[in-house]
């Protein structure tokens, strides 16, 4: 089994893949491996012993076997050569079949702020967010976006800075900055994280990811005591992103108080073979017009403004950008 995990794992690092999915249907002795390469999803052939894999990643990630039936989540490290990888295993089952995904959490180098976007303004105000010492930082898209890649480049850029994490779970292991990881049946959540948290006289403090009324409660919360907070959300638009934390219990005048900027991004696999992201974003300028206006500002480039232009100069194809471009 440890030599079928290393050959798949092997497969996913040479490919740049993040997250390789296993299917297994009640009615059938076969186990379906996948993975997502440049947006479409890749089968591997199959073997008879790929049933007792699955097995096997339950008990590498300290799953209670005997419970296939309650979702569950576990993590380990492995070995490829020279590489050790952070891995998490999350198993759910349905009616007729169990299915799990094993993400590589660190299957990246890491980025220089140039790195994330060929567009130079957007460069800039990424750039820009180094320089603040306090306000909330949105960074929003779709699942696969490139959400937390732009997050930890921006942290890897502060420079002596003391920086926190609050993550559930952490995503990718770093050892310049704190990491903490929410467990709420260890009686570690949210309010209990940003409570230490304070008492750590941080400088930066990133939030993984608001997906609940209490993780947008408590990064508003830690903005409004003068930290500098970055986080991310899922949403498809910057306007979006913003009803989307009204939704979640904010009050709008908090948002005034202390939104200083909000991105949108795309990531895309160019004709030349490059990866690079596409941003919509929004400074505090922009963010305050729209809360008195309720439209956006004149200065906004929407995100499909964007990818309508690289379509244009022929770096992607509109096959690729179809869904962004008519969504």
């Amino acid at each position: 089994m440890e030599e079928r995990l290393q050959e798949i794992l092997k497969i996913a690092m040479k490919y740049g893949v993040t997250d390789i999915h296993f299917s297994a249907y009640d009615d059938s002795d076969i186990v379906y491996i996948e993975m997502r390469i440049k947006g479409i999803m890749k089968r591997l052939k199959t073997k008879e012993t790929d049933v007792k894999l699955l097995y096997y990643l339950m008990y590498k990630a300290n799953l209670d076997i005997s419970n296939v039936l309650a979702p569950q989540t576990g993590r380990f490290e492995e070995c490829i050569g020279n590489e050790r990888l952070s891995l998490r295993f999350a198993l759910v089952s349905s009616y007729h079949m169990k299915s799990g995904v094993l993400r590589i959490l660190n299957n990246h180098s890491e980025l220089d702020i140039s790195q994330l976007s060929d567009d130079p303004e957007t460069i800039e105000w990424l750039s820009s967010i180094t320089a603040h010492r306090s306000g909330l930082y949105i960074f929003s898209g779709p699942t696969g976006s490139g959400k937390t890649t732009s997050l930890y480049t921006i942290l890897n850029a502060c420079k002596k800075k003391k920086i926190y994490t609050l993550e559930d779970p952490i995503e990718v292991v770093n050892r310049n900055y704190v990491q903490l990881q929410i467990n709420e049946r260890m009686g570690f959540s949210y309010a209990e994280g940003i409570k230490q948290l304070m008492r750590q006289d941080p400088d930066i403090i990133m939030i993984g990811e608001i997906r609940d009324t209490i993780a947008a409660s408590m990064a508003v919360r830690c903005a409004l005591t003068g930290h500098l907070v970055v986080t991310s959300l899922h949403s498809f638009s910057c306007v979006s992103a913003l009803h989307r934390m009204e939704e979640l219990g904010v009050e709008r005048y908090h948002l005034e108080d202390v939104l200083t900027g909000i991105s949108c991004q795309r990531l895309y696999d160019l004709e030349d073979g490059r990866k690079t992201g596409f941003y919509e974003f929004m400074n505090r300028k922009e963010v305050m017009d729209y809360f008195k206006k309720g439209c956006t500002d004149s200065s906004f480039t929407p995100l499909s403004f964007k990818i309508r232009a690289a379509v244009d100069q022929g770096l992607i194809s509109y096959q690729k950008a179809e869904a962004d471009l008519i969504g």
